[in-house]
């Protein structure tokens, strides 16, 4: 009764004799160390435990010795080519007042952190999204009275000189206009059809081709694999575009950018969880975003270039959220990765349903 107990639990479940070596582990700590129990008994819990943080092994054995339970949280272990996020607890058992032996649980917390990190996200994107339309909404009311105003005026007047000061206010006017329209984001609804995203990626590389030059180099790594996706190809094509050139202007001089497609399994996006979506990573080895902007850079007007917007990766958030899906960000010098999940579960019902 207790190994069926123990073999249902979700939490990893790893135990150890008094020399720490492992004597059981459950069917979740073999999926969490991706390796069977038959190849994982007997290892040393240093060779199974290959934490970044040094001191926690001696931590570990102290503690335990005193006779006394660890607890520590979002540990780093590394597995394979991956790293996890990890709580630990450290149990000693006791025989007779003496340590015979150690039993250690393991409750992995990535997909927690990862959907908290989503939800804040979302949650300040939204924030931010209507606090700029309302910000563009009265801007946009007094800019039309003006540029009326400038063209009455410009009928009114027939000194060269002094329509030329009527036409530079109309001219900025348009300007503001247009600044104004891209803060609102898209104002079309989206028209999706089943399309591949693979036709859609290569869309992107072909318009950004010339504007890359010969100095940045643009490859790809796709999985073609993965099925059609519902979309709307106009608005996709134009968060990737955002997100491409986004990346040449980080270069500047010379690099690489890398066009890269994956399919994710058991996908959670905004607290939905979805069988199957779609990642999309542009990779490029720039210079990398600096850490003071890294939680503003899908805020409107925030930008590292003198010369930016900053309206290119809110649009992008903005279209890929219709869509219901999400960009994320991670970068360090040399690598910059913009990564796009679309969810595909609900697309593949679509595409049955069509037949």
């Amino acid at each position: 009764m207790h190994k069926k107990i123990l073999d249902h639990l979700n939490e990893a479940i790893l135990l150890f004799d008094r020399d720490l070596l492992l004597t059981y582990i459950n069917p979740a700590g073999e999926m969490l160390f991706a390796d069977s129990a038959k190849h994982l008994l007997g290892n040393p819990a240093q060779k199974l435990f290959k934490i970044g943080h040094h001191g926690l092994f001696s931590d570990l054995m102290q503690r335990l010795h005193q006779h006394e339970p660890l607890v520590d949280r979002e540990l780093i272990l590394e597995r394979m080519s991956q790293s996890i996020t990890v709580n630990l607890s450290a149990t000693p058992l006791l025989e007779d007042g003496q340590l015979n032996e150690i039993l250690i649980e393991l409750q992995q917390v990535d997909r927690h952190l990862r959907i908290t990190k989503e939800e804040q996200l979302l949650a300040q994107q939204n924030t931010s999204r209507m606090l700029v339309r309302g910000l563009a909404h009265e801007i946009k009311n007094p800019l039309g009275g003006l540029r009326g105003a400038a063209q009455l005026l410009d009928l009114e007047l027939h000194d060269p000189e002094l329509k030329e000061y009527t036409q530079i206010i109309i001219a900025e006017s348009d300007r503001l206009q247009e600044l104004m329209d891209k803060m609102l984001g898209p104002n079309k609804p989206a028209h999706k059809s089943l399309l591949n995203i693979h036709e859609i990626l290569e869309r992107v590389r072909q318009l950004v081709a010339v504007e890359a030059g010969n100095n940045i180099s643009l490859e790809t790594d796709y999985d073609p694999s993965i099925p059609e996706l519902f979309a709307d190809k106009n608005q996709l094509i134009q968060a990737l575009l955002n997100i491409v050139r986004n990346a040449i202007q980080a270069i500047q001089t010379s690099g690489r950018i890398t066009l890269k497609t994956r399919i994710r399994r058991h996908m959670t996006i905004g607290r939905k969880r979805y069988r199957l979506a779609v990642k999309i990573d542009v990779i490029d080895n720039g210079p990398g975003i600096k850490p003071e902007l890294m939680g503003q850079i899908f805020y409107p007007m925030i930008t590292g270039r003198a010369e930016g917007t900053g309206l290119g990766l809110s649009i992008a958030q903005s279209l890929i959220n219709q869509h219901s899906g999400l960009i994320e960000c991670e970068s360090e010098p040399g690598n910059t990765v913009f990564s796009i999940y679309l969810p595909l579960a609900d697309n593949l019902g679509k595409k049955a349903s069509n037949r």
